[in-house]
């Protein structure tokens, strides 16, 4: 599941671009966001496809080494275990995996020297050495499954590969692939076969998701509604300072903090003031953590004093609510 802190993540960046374009509309951000959030899945689906996609030339490699007129008795007679690998079977025999990674699966055509190369490294590593020393099952088939996931998205050529599609990947690609991990871990013998609904990034069909993304829509949507209201309130709470002398990324980070304070009643003020230091530390400078925490302080007693800050009984500052924020924005 998407969290919260990665959504907040998403609207920053199409607050960004909304006032990098003086013709953008509000609308047009929205369908930005909707389009960004729901590109997460081919993005995911590209990320799986590189494991099908090492199995294809593995398989490929196998049977070249065959049919070589050098060919060692090892060539001749190769242990296919890790080529019938029964997780990577169950997800390639997966009916909505082959739907989602079949148009993506045609970028890696020119990436096959890059696979070969990943294929004949991983035979030589200590992880395959350790696989064939397992004994035989799915779980150990998972586990150098999961092993190979994870050099293929630590490969920095199929990386580049990857987020040459969209220029928001690179931002992106990280927090996709530990998803995807994640996701993969869930799985068992159990329920993994070729009818299981294969989760996704973002799924609509589940409530959890669709309610995580209702409260990104929300924020964008108040965030550039009230910026101006807001920014004339941060203003007066300059010392020293000209507004337009401040980095836009502060402010704009001071918007959606202020939007989310006032119109998301159910986060606790403590998560959300968190939570904007933590963004301004991936997307601002070495000193906006302090500059936006300071900020902050002022302007929640003010808005408290406005009554633009009404909690409820959720968004009242509890120790265990904070904790399960913070744990989802990991």
């Amino acid at each position: 599941m998407l969290s919260r802190h990665f959504l907040r993540a998403k609207v920053l960046q199409e607050v960004y671009a909304y006032h990098c374009n003086e013709t953008s509309s509000l609308l047009a951000a929205q369908d930005a966001l909707m389009h960004n959030i729901e590109r997460l899945n081919d993005l995911g689906s590209m990320q799986l496809a590189m494991l099908l996609e090492l199995m294809s030339v593995a398989e490929r490699v196998t049977d070249d080494a065959m049919t070589k007129f050098t060919a060692t008795e090892a060539e001749r007679n190769p242990d296919r275990r890790l080529l019938n690998n029964e997780f990577l079977r169950r997800m390639a025999d997966n009916y909505e995996l082959k739907r989602l990674t079949e148009r993506v699966r045609n970028h890696w055509g020119d990436e096959q020297p890059m696979f070969r190369k990943i294929y004949l490294q991983f035979l030589d590593s200590e992880a395959y050495k350790s696989y064939m020393g397992k004994e035989v099952g799915f779980e150990a088939d998972k586990d150098v499954a999961l092993q190979l996931f994870r050099v293929l998205v630590n490969d920095e050529g199929l990386r580049s590969t990857v987020v040459e599609q969209s220029l928001l990947w690179e931002d992106d690609f990280d927090q996709v692939a530990q998803y995807i991990f994640m996701m993969l871990k869930t799985l068992n013998e159990e329920n993994m076969d070729e009818a299981m609904p294969w989760p996704k990034v973002y799924d609509s069909r589940n409530p959890a998701e669709v309610e995580a993304v209702e409260f990104a829509k929300l924020l964008l949507k108040e965030t550039l509604g009230n910026s101006v209201r807001n920014n004339e309130m941060i203003k007066q709470h300059l010392k020293g300072w000209e507004f337009e002398r401040v980095a836009l990324m502060d402010i704009l980070l001071l918007d959606m903090a202020m939007a989310e304070l006032e119109y998301c009643p159910s986060i606790p003020e403590r998560v959300t003031v968190d939570e904007y230091i933590e963004l301004s530390k991936e997307f601002s400078t070495d000193k906006s953590k302090l500059f936006i925490n300071g900020l902050l302080d002022k302007v929640i007693i003010e808005m408290r004093s406005a009554g633009r800050i009404e909690k409820d009984a959720r968004g009242l500052y509890n120790p265990d609510l904070f904790d399960d924020e913070k744990e989802e924005s990991l």
